[in-house]
This record gives C-alpha cells, structure tokens and sequence, in this order.
C-alpha cells in the first residue's frame, strides 16, 4: 500500500519552505541551478486575500485576526507534472518560482532539485532563526524575589 501521508508532509514542507523564502531567493537558486522549465499555465499568477485566524492566548477559542494579501498559481511541465505555488503578499514572480520548484520535486529530478534549491533555503532559514533567537536572547531579563526573613 502507498504511504500518501508521508509523501503530503514531505510536500508540506517543501511548499512552507518556498512560502517563507525571502523574496528573489527561489527563482535565483532556481536559475543558478538551471532548473527552469518551459510550462504551462493551468491558473496565472493570481492576487487574492485570505483571512487569518488567531487563538485567544495561543490554545484558547478562535478569532479572526484579519487578512492578509497572498498570491497563487498552478502550472503543468512538459511532461505533465503540475505545480502550486503560494506566496505571502503580491508576488507574482515568486509564486510562479514556488510552482516550478513544486513540479519539479515530484520529477525525477527531485534529488537535484532538493540539492540546488531546498537544501540552500533551509540553511538560510535556519541561521535567520539562530540569529533571531540570539538577538532575543540578549535582551532577557531575569526576575528574582528575595525572600525576607519574616516568613
């Protein structure tokens, strides 16, 4: 039997990786590994709005937080591979990027793919967090009560 549900988390991850890219970083990776691919479009890029929800206190009930700009597409290669990409606000070149790099890690060309892109992109998000962490390391303070002797 087919195990679809760790293929979908592999591809949710990929996809939340090329989501969270900074901008440019996908498609420059993409083209310095010339990986680019004539396609097809099944949806061109397109600029919407989605609503984003929060929780009261992090675990608490659900509010609506407000909404926020997002842009998608779907494109077919050549060989009839289909990709999605998603994007926070409107960057059309981005998402377009995203779906290329989509498609092509469901290709025979996923190792390559993961090597030249995916790989490079982790590293960068993973020293942006080291970084951002370091820095609110930095600025903790510690609280102590001293305890009197009346007790």
């Amino acid at each position: 039997m087919l195990d679809v549900s760790a293929d979908r988390t592999e591809r949710q991850a990929w996809m939340g990786l090329l989501a969270r890219a900074p901008e440019g970083r996908v498609a420059a990776l993409l083209a310095e590994a010339g990986a680019a691919r004539k396609f097809d479009w099944l949806r061109a890029p397109e600029i919407g709005s989605v609503m984003v929800r929060g929780r009261a206190g992090g675990t608490g009930a659900l509010f609506n937080l407000g909404e926020m700009a997002v842009t998608r597409c779907s494109l077919r290669l050549a060989d009839g591979t289909v990709g999605h990409g998603y994007v926070q606000g409107r960057r059309k070149a981005e998402a377009e990027a995203a779906a290329q790099v989509d498609a092509l890690m469901q290709t025979g060309e996923a190792a390559a793919i993961r090597a030249a892109v995916l790989t490079p992109l982790e590293a960068e998000e993973t020293a942006r967090r080291s970084a951002r962490a370091r820095k609110a390391a930095a600025t903790k303070v510690e609280f102590f009560t001293l305890v009197r002797g009346e007790d």
